[in-house]
């Protein structure tokens, strides 16, 4: 049998080794809810200093920044949202009335998915766009069957969101809000986040927050150090 024959074997078994071995590795990797800096600190922010509280978010479109999750939420079509609030009042802010609502450029108007949209999006696999278009000697690994949501994932989804009820004086409550971006390719440009149902210490509400997703897009970039140089 001629040597060439032999090539594209050998690479699917190179390809099906790679996949379990990336296998291994997301089932090793665990969430890590990130450390948040006052909401003053973030670029998309909107800041009441006569009620002394400010609310951002920082949204996790990038695969860079979305690696932090173990779960694929940009191939279920979920965009992760990362919301904090930071009190610097005297007073204790309650959150127990919270609404938040995405408003596109087209005025489509989104709410954050609940836990038990989340698990029905994630248990339905998006279709023939996920098959690998060769077959595979063997098989790759499966932790759980098709269309079921693993104990790590729903794990993560509880840990993940936003479910503070206050805020203590001069401190800092944060957590993502996901939302269903099925069928919007640019979900952020000229879209605004809004924020309502905080209340202060009376149990009066606090005026409404409207942040800029604009704001978001063209902040600067922290800069990469040169290969060349040592990181600072």
């Amino acid at each position: 049998m001629p040597r060439l024959s032999f090539i594209p074997q050998r690479a699917i078994v190179l390809l099906a080794l790679a996949f379990v071995l990336t296998g291994i590795s997301l089932a090793a990797k665990e969430f890590i809810l990130p450390t948040p800096q006052p909401a003053t600190t973030y670029p998309a922010r909107d800041q009441h200093t006569d009620e002394s509280v400010t609310v951002a978010v920082d949204p996790y479109d990038m695969p860079e920044k979305a690696a932090i999750f173990t779960t694929d939420y940009a191939n279920a079509d979920m965009l992760p949202i990362f919301v904090i609030v930071t009190n610097d009042s005297d007073e204790t802010i309650t959150l127990n009335a919270l609404k938040a609502e995405f408003i596109t450029s087209n005025r489509t108007k989104l709410a954050p998915a609940t836990q038990d949209d989340l698990y029905r999006r994630l248990s339905r696999p998006k279709g023939p766009g996920r098959r690998l278009p060769i077959p595979l000697p063997i098989p790759l690994p499966s932790s759980h069957p098709k269309g079921a949501v693993t104990a790590k994932a729903l794990d993560e989804m509880q840990r993940a969101q936003f479910f503070a009820h206050a805020v203590e004086p001069h401190s800092t409550q944060s957590g993502f809000l996901f939302f269903d971006i099925s069928g919007i390719d640019t979900p952020l440009p000229g879209a605004h986040f809004f924020l309502t149902g905080l209340r202060n210490a009376k149990g009066d509400d606090l005026y409404y927050f409207e942040i800029a997703l604009e704001k978001y897009l063209t902040a600067p970039q922290p800069e990469k150090p040169h290969p060349t140089e040592p990181p600072k």
